[in-house]
């Protein structure tokens, strides 16, 4: 199908994006070339370091911040690893009650040395702030799409000196985001963003850099990337990309022009497309839109697979998600396992 400018494979029914999302062919087909590159020998270590560095303005640009602030990485619970080992022993961690693990796993690990996570629901994480070292959340749910109030977060933290973590995994590349504020922001990109699994990002501000430590430190995190693959002493550059792990180079190389792509859209007109059907679907099954391109519904799983219609299934119910490539058709498919 044609749509928001490219093609796509993507057969009726698929709503699981929030599990895997679908390239554009053109981003498909930029990995196969260098797939047939890497088989014909043709393929060179520095040839990776262009669409790594277009992947951190990408990623900078759907958030909000520059790209010199963007660190690479392979997924959301490396890069938060960098933030949880960094928290002075005895720190307070604020989470929400059944966030994605990726979010919460990495600061329980540090238990051992007296850190406190502690998990209110979702809907009271802005009333809990204080008391806090730092609050970790997803801006949409994964479960069930549902969003934190970004403004109310930002004042809670701002009042109480709190530190904020934000995983957008689940809201880069359908959701207009402007996040410059926040400490940390970290997004895996295999699912909205439409990019080979294997490519991650996080965005640091300047006040939380010194507060992460790197716990992958390794050659391509180095001043020098080419002149720091021997020998010690330890020489990290300056500044986020000190925090870099060694890129999975075929999944960059789709993540550049996944990133590219979606830079040129109106995120304004991608966010209307995909909560209009979400919110259609709600709205058609007798439940208030809520605003979410990911609706989660109490329905029977065999009904969904006989009707076409592949989707999650997450905390005991079908979870459905609507991207660039979904129509009102798929909004049907769904509505007719109800009948």
């Amino acid at each position: 199908m044609q749509t928001f400018g490219a093609e796509f494979a993507v057969p009726p029914g698929y709503l699981n994006t929030p599990s895997i999302g679908i390239p554009p062919s053109h981003v498909a087909d930029a990995v196969a070339e260098a797939v047939e590159r890497w088989r014909r020998g043709e393929a060179r270590p520095s040839d990776f370091d262009e669409p790594v560095a277009r992947t951190r303005a990408g990623f900078g640009a759907l958030i909000g911040v520059p790209a010199e602030r963007v660190a690479i990485g392979a997924s959301v619970s490396q890069l938060i690893a960098n933030v949880a080992a960094g928290l002075p022993d005895g720190a307070s961690v604020l989470v929400a009650g059944n966030d994605f693990t990726s979010v919460t796993f990495p600061f329980a690990a540090q238990a051992y040395r007296g850190v406190k996570v502690t998990e209110v629901p979702l809907a009271e994480l802005t009333e809990r702030v204080g008391g806090h070292d730092l609050v970790a959340v997803s801006v949409v749910q994964s479960a069930d799409g549902t969003q934190i109030d970004l403004d109310r977060l930002r004042a809670a933290a701002e009042a109480a000196d709190a530190a904020v973590l934000l995983d957008v995994t689940q809201a880069a590349g359908w959701q207009p985001l402007d996040l410059g504020w926040a400490d940390w922001v970290v997004c895996a990109g295999y699912k909205w963003l439409l990019a080979p699994r294997g490519a991650a990002w996080m965005a640091v501000h300047p006040r939380a850099l010194e507060r992460a430590t790197p716990v992958a430190a390794n050659w391509y995190a180095g001043e020098d990337r080419w002149q720091t693959v021997y020998g010690l002493p330890l020489r990290l550059a300056d500044g986020t990309r000190s925090l870099d792990l060694s890129p999975a180079w075929l999944s960059f190389v789709g993540a550049a022009a996944s990133l590219d792509y979606l830079g040129s859209l109106d995120l304004s007109a991608v966010r209307a497309h995909c909560v209009g059907l979400a919110d259609s679907l709600l709205e058609a099954l007798g439940s208030p839109g809520q605003g979410s391109a990911i609706v989660s519904l109490d329905a029977d799983a065999g009904k969904v697979a006989e009707a076409g219609i592949v989707a999650g299934t997450r905390a005991g119910r079908q979870r459905f998600g609507f991207h660039l490539y979904n129509t009102p058709d798929d909004v049907e498919r769904v509505i007719s396992t109800f009948r």
